[in-house]
């Protein structure tokens, strides 16, 4: 219950923009806070001391039917804080269980977030808007609910780099100021993350109530989350077979998507996997600079569960886990539930398999992996391991080689491949000369695949050390604006392609909690 204190204090916040809201609504169609009250808890926001902007994403407004003038008025950055309710919100924070680190816990839930509510864009989809850093909730276990300003910029960077790179994703609609301090190992600058996602549904979710026995509450989830995000499902003989499968099957692309691109989610939790495919949590993700299988940056993950080489077995490991939540409604029959369970279980590595080799055609410059190929694929892991290359600027020079007649927007002024690695390039360039495409359409294929611009490690904490000590943000500005365009070279911007020095090398990320 709220001191009568904060109560008058979070009447004066939100009234003060009642006689101005009426400029540009949020029109809210809210699904989620019809289900019964066990699913989440009502909360509101807690207002910020002093809200300010910090960068509004007014393209991904746009495409949600948010009036961007509005958005970037007083009421709007007041709204983006916790401190304004728009008229239509219901604001909750959501139950989830999840697995972290191969741990069970029965509850987690959002202890630092804020649903305000759902957005039907203008293509007709359905968006959660949660609110990042918004303050304490029930499920808070003691912490402030608070964000510091790093993972919030850092989260806005990576997220949108991710969409821009064709991975399914959370997005950001803004990052706005707190005017307030957060306590961690020292004092910071606090702000608030605006999170835009398809939902917020976990397999944490399906976990939480898996795990209290409450089968009601799983069919009533099973049925919201086919309507939402699987409604070609309707009518499949067995409706809760059908949505593991296709659980299994996005969640196979999404790996590969993260393979294809070297990047290290760092923390690959249950709650932390969306059962409608997007990648969720930026804290201690990472993209790698040289390529090393075993690489790890979570500074959590002391055992490297969640390294680069084993982020296809953990998402199989979870996705088990819903598969197990889901056995008590999946038949009447448990072990034939436990069969339909297992055979879309099994299904994982084959899917995976064929998005991973259709990734590295693509990355390669070819229209299919074939069986003769699967050594000079295998070759090239191999050697960019040993050679410790850099990841990005591997497949980047391999697409300026495609067309060697082109010298526009060439990266070897950055890179070029060592010696070591010359008999493999003869070997490709055979094999890639045997497609019936011409060199010319076969290296804009390369560069759409093979982005030159990645969120580099150095970068994002050069972005997060000037706005925390400095409160300068361009370099942030600077670095959303160029990774809105991944894939286009051109010498000048030389300094946000290149590897880092010995000294800028970013050993370890960190959870933004």
């Amino acid at each position: 219950m709220l001191h009568p204190r904060e109560l008058r204090e979070r009447t004066r916040y939100y009234s003060q923009y009642r006689d101005i809201r009426r400029m540009g609504q949020i029109v809210f169609d809210n699904h989620y806070a019809r289900l019964p009250e066990r699913f989440y808890s009502p909360q509101d926001p807690v207002p910020v001391r002093e809200p300010g902007s910090i960068r509004l994403n007014l393209p991904l407004a746009e495409d949600l039917g948010i009036d961007t003038q509005w958005l970037a008025s007083e009421a709007g950055t007041a709204m983006l804080a916790g401190n304004y309710l728009p008229e239509g919100a219901e604001p909750i924070a959501t139950a989830y269980a999840g697995h972290q680190f191969g741990g069970f816990n029965p509850q987690l839930g959002d202890g630092r977030a804020v649903l305000l509510g759902e957005i039907r864009a203008r293509n007709g989809r359905r968006f959660d808007l949660q609110l990042k850093g918004s303050g304490p909730t029930p499920y808070s276990r003691g912490g402030d609910g608070r964000s510091p300003l790093g993972p919030v910029l850092r989260e806005y960077i990576l997220c949108e780099a991710m969409h821009r790179l064709d991975v399914p994703t959370t997005r950001a609609l803004a990052a706005v100021t707190s005017g307030e301090r957060v306590m961690r190992e020292s004092v910071l600058p606090g702000a608030v993350l605006a999170r835009v996602a398809s939902s917020h549904i976990r397999i944490g979710t399906f976990q939480y109530f898996a795990a209290r026995k409450d089968t009601e509450a799983l069919h009533l989830l099973t049925d919201h989350v086919i309507a939402r995000h699987y409604p070609e499902l309707e009518d499949s003989e067995n409706r809760i077979a059908a949505l593991l499968g296709a659980v299994v099957a996005r969640q196979a692309q999404l790996i590969a998507k993260w393979q294809m691109l070297g990047f290290i989610h760092g923390v690959m939790n249950t709650d932390n996997v969306l059962i409608s495919g997007e990648t969720i949590d930026y804290g201690p993700c990472a993209f790698m600079d040289e390529f090393n299988p075993e690489q790890v940056y979570s500074s959590i993950d002391h055992g490297g569960r969640y390294a680069y080489r084993n982020q296809p077995g953990i998402a199989h490991w979870n996705l088990s886990c819903l598969a197990n939540s889901l056995i008590p409604i999946l038949h009447n029959d448990q072990e034939q539930a436990i069969a339909l369970a297992q055979s879309a279980l099994d299904s994982f590595p084959d899917l995976f398999l064929e998005a991973n080799s259709l990734g590295a055609a693509r990355k390669l410059g070819l229209q299919a992996i074939e069986a003769g190929d699967v050594p000079l694929v295998d070759d090239l892991w191999r050697l960019m391991a040993e050679q410790r290359l850099d990841f990005t600027l591997t497949f980047r020079r391999l697409a300026d080689l495609a067309d060697e007649t082109n010298r526009t927007g060439t990266v070897a002024e950055l890179f070029e491949f060592p010696d070591a690695l010359q008999p493999w390039l003869d070997r490709w360039r055979e094999r890639a000369a045997r497609e019936p495409t011409s060199a010319v359409d076969r290296q804009s294929a390369m560069y759409a695949a093979n982005p030159v611009f990645i969120p580099r490690n150095h970068l994002v904490e050069a972005a997060i050390a000037a706005a925390t000590d400095n409160n300068d943000f361009a370099i942030f500005h600077q670095l959303a604006d160029l990774l809105e365009n991944p894939t286009s070279y051109a010498p000048e911007l030389r300094h946000f392609a290149s590897p880092p020095r010995p000294e800028e090398i970013v050993q370890q990320t960190f959870c933004g909690t």
